[in-house]
């Protein structure tokens, strides 16, 4: 992981390199200031040449504070943060195409899905649109095999004509790309025209929402705060009534129907009693058949890995911190690896002190994105005065399980770590404490330089293994 420093010394050799003009013009203006003195040419020229020079280092502070994803006591949010609890995600993504009046909204399960085509031409650099939220070159093109269902009851007390399946290409917002993962859609299927096919148009936003990603809440009118994340039955209901009304507003992830109007809130009050007279089971967090829909490995982001350590940092006290998103919001920035954010983290502190929310910009790897709707944890690096943290994007993705992780012991088994990651925590977590770099997601015990921390790591293993799963 490069660190700080590095990213600044980059971006000064290149901003120097952009900008040569401005010394050579204040070294110009400089020399013919001799001969002739006064505010002629040649102190036009010199300062001119110094406006250029003075925008390498402004340019080489101003890219590293964009690229280096650290968060810094300027990042806090003062008067203790937002006021959500620790379980809350709010997702703000860019608007789907809303279909005509008379399409029907109705929930769509993903079979398949491939990456059909993402190839943006940027090479790593920050492109920005200006009234573009979703340009075709930063957004994946994925191939879907979808059933949609069309035989619930609906709100009038008919029957729809029947499941049906879809196959189609359609571009996907990077922020809903754990829609397709989670298996849940919300779509929009217009009337169907004699002997045509009926056209059908994902809702993102909406299948964000549906799929567990976005957390839900609602507050009824008697002041009842209800969960509603993973009822997905009640959300699509939810959702056609919102339709219906031109739209509901959400506070962060709540719904309250206080503050709509009276017509809306006893439509969404009667659902209310209804579902409590017969509770939803909340859906699976992702529909079975997965790894059909497995796109992290086709999307680009960083490799995971149990993390490199600078032994500088480990000697000092430096640490690692898990900290989670409480809120993400689209911009019109992207990377090539992944769209350019305004994020909130809530961070808490090594000394286990009280956690504090830091809202900071970050480009998101569009992998980690594909796993959104199964978590929201990031790993930091402190630094060991305790003052900046570093998000460590390939422990991160080995903590998500966007790679998977494995630890082979001595003899050369393979001890069991993938799909826990509490113990891969906690193997990183000594890792880091030994000053030992392991830059892979596969931990190999049988090399010489680990051969040290092999008892600690079996003993980490043993320890996190629950008893009620050996034989």
């Amino acid at each position: 992981m490069r660190s700080r420093a590095g990213v600044f010394i980059g971006n000064l050799l290149f901003a120097a390199l952009c900008c040569c003009t401005g010394p050579i013009f204040l070294a110009i203006g400089y020399a013919a200031w001799d001969d002739d003195p006064g505010w002629g040419w040649p102190a036009a020229v010199a300062a001119a040449g110094a406006a250029i020079t003075l925008t390498i280092p402004v340019s080489a502070i101003s890219s590293t504070r964009k690229e280096f994803p650290g968060i810094t006591r300027r990042d806090r949010l003062k008067g203790g943060g937002l006021p959500y609890r620790d379980d809350t995600f709010v997702l703000l993504a860019p608007r789907s195409q809303q279909g005509s009046p008379q399409a029907r909204l109705l929930r769509a399960d993903v079979l398949e899905a491939s990456l059909v085509r993402y190839n943006p031409d940027g090479e790593s650099t920050f492109t920005t649109h200006v009234g573009n939220y979703t340009p075709d070159e930063f957004t994946p093109l994925i191939g879907l095999r979808l059933r949609v269902r069309d035989t619930e009851e609906t709100d009038d007390g008919t029957d729809g004509s029947g499941d049906f399946e879809v196959s189609g290409e359609w571009r996907v917002s990077a922020v809903c790309l754990s829609a397709i993962t989670a298996g849940r859609l919300v779509v929009l299927v217009e009337p169907a025209a004699p002997g045509a096919q009926r056209a059908v148009t994902p809702e993102w936003p909406r299948s964000a929402l549906l799929a567990g990603t976005r957390t839900s809440r609602l507050i009824d009118l008697e002041g009842r705060s209800a969960e509603l994340t993973r009822r997905s039955g009640r959300q699509l209901q939810q959702m056609r009534i919102s339709r219906e009304a031109g739209g509901v507003v959400m506070t962060g992830d709540t719904i309250d129907l206080r503050t709509l109007d009276p017509y809306t809130a006893a439509r969404y009050a009667a659902l209310a009693d209804r579902y409590r007279d017969h509770p939803e089971d909340q859906a699976p967090v992702s529909e079975p058949g997965e790894e059909t829909r497995w796109l992290a490995d086709e999307l680009p982001g960083e490799k995971g890995g149990f993390g490199w350590v600078g032994r500088r940092w480990s000697r000092r006290g430096g640490v690692l911190v898990r900290a989670r998103f409480l809120e993400m919001r689209s911009t019109t920035t992207f990377q090539d690896h992944g769209p350019v954010l305004d994020t909130v983290l809530r961070i808490q502190p090594a000394d286990g002190t009280t956690p504090f929310d830091a809202a900071r910009q970050l480009t998101v790897p569009m992998d980690y994105l594909t796993v959104l709707h199964r978590t929201k944890e990031v790993v930091l690096l402190v630094s060991p005065n305790g003052r900046s943290y570093v998000v460590d994007w390939a422990r991160t993705s080995l903590l998500a399980g966007v790679t998977e992780a494995r630890v082979i012991a001595p003899d050369g088994r393979e001890l069991p770590v993938a799909g826990r990651p509490d113990l891969i925590w906690a193997l990183m977590n000594l890792l880091a404490s030994q000053g030992l770099s392991v830059t892979k997601p596969v931990l190999d015990l049988r090399k010489r330089r680990l051969r040290a921390v092999a008892g600690m790591v079996t003993r980490v293993v043993q320890d996190h293994t629950d008893p009620r799963t050996c034989a």
